[in-house]
């Protein structure tokens, strides 16, 4: 909601002039609605936006329509509720979503930002306080829904396009853990050349990059036995037009949907129950032999999933 569309913009000077004297905290300017909702249990208001000039990280708006577009909002209020509070639960997604954009990697480090300036982004007086944002993500994390989230968005895209489904590349990255509140398994991670206690997420993504889903691993099984107990069950259920894709192959090259992904995964008897169920897999042979007779391969011209083609 724009609070007043002739309102003459004001400066980032007046809004730190009118943030810093705030009489219950920097940046709180909403008194009213502060009150409202914390003492009388009312409803928080809708955002309210407001013209300004010079709003430090202001070009984040411009991914919004995006961001709703892929359904960051979409199914949010069926999986996910917050506390009655002057917090709505689509600021708070959306001041995360600002903040990867903004590539502020931990919520402490939103400490250092102007929290009035970052309210304007939302249509707030202010973000919440760190603290406050972690008991929020705490509360959203515990209720065990983020999966189910994030499950039916991935259904959404892979039905939204088809054949981006019908590839799905498969491939695990370490990610390592700083903190101190729990001992994961140490991990090698090939950048810093160190075993370092870390988690392993497996991403699944179309043939352009677009992620579909991740599935992270504490304890790190492998990439082969994720992919039969996980991610392939999952993709059965979730991969569309399998049967339609089916029809229109001859065999014996009849599959429901591609997975390609690296030697980790490879295995002749995984490939072999793979292919009982229409699944094919491309990956590299673990142990190659004498190389292929050069006079097998030839030059060839491929159009990508942009359009160009290119010289293969």
């Amino acid at each position: 909601m724009i609070a007043n569309p002739e309102q003459t913009p004001c400066t980032k000077s007046v809004r730190s002039a009118e943030d810093a004297a705030s009489p219950i905290g920097m940046g709180a300017t909403d008194i009213f609605g502060r009150i409202a909702t914390s003492l009388y249990g009312m409803e928080s208001m809708p955002p309210t936006f407001n013209a300004c000039h010079d709003v430090p990280d202001g070009g984040v708006l411009l991914a919004l329509p995006a961001l709703l577009a892929m359904g960051l909002l979409r199914h949010s209020e069926k999986y996910f509720e917050l506390p009655a509070g002057f917090y709505r639960l689509d600021s708070i997604f959306l001041v995360l979503a600002f903040m990867a954009l903004a590539r502020i990697k931990s919520v402490e480090k939103l400490r250092y930002c102007p929290p009035g300036e970052w309210g304007k982004l939302l249509g707030l007086d202010r973000i919440p306080e760190a603290k406050t944002l972690r008991e929020k993500i705490g509360i959203l994390s515990r209720q065990g829904e983020p999966y189910k989230w994030s499950g039916e968005l991935g259904r959404e895209w892979m039905e939204a396009d088809p054949e981006q489904a019908g590839v799905l590349y498969i491939d695990g990255h370490v990610r390592v853990y700083n903190g101190h509140q729990t001992e994961l398994p140490r991990h090698y991670v090939s950048r810093q050349k160190l075993c370092l206690r870390a988690t392993t997420d497996y991403w699944v993504n179309a043939m352009d990059g677009q992620p579909f889903f991740v599935i992270n691993k504490e304890i790190d099984p492998g990439l082969l036995q994720v992919l039969e107990t996980e991610i392939v069950p999952r993709l059965e259920d979730e991969v569309p037009a399998q049967l339609a894709r089916i029809e229109c192959q001859q065999p014996p090259y009849m599959h429901r949907f591609i997975m390609v992904f690296d030697r980790e995964g490879y295995s002749p008897g995984f490939m072999k129950r793979m292919r009982a169920k229409s699944i094919a897999c491309q990956t590299y042979n673990k142990y190659p032999g004498v190389d292929w007779p050069e006079e097998e391969f030839h030059k060839t011209l491929v159009q990508l999933v942009s359009g160009n083609i290119v010289e293969s």
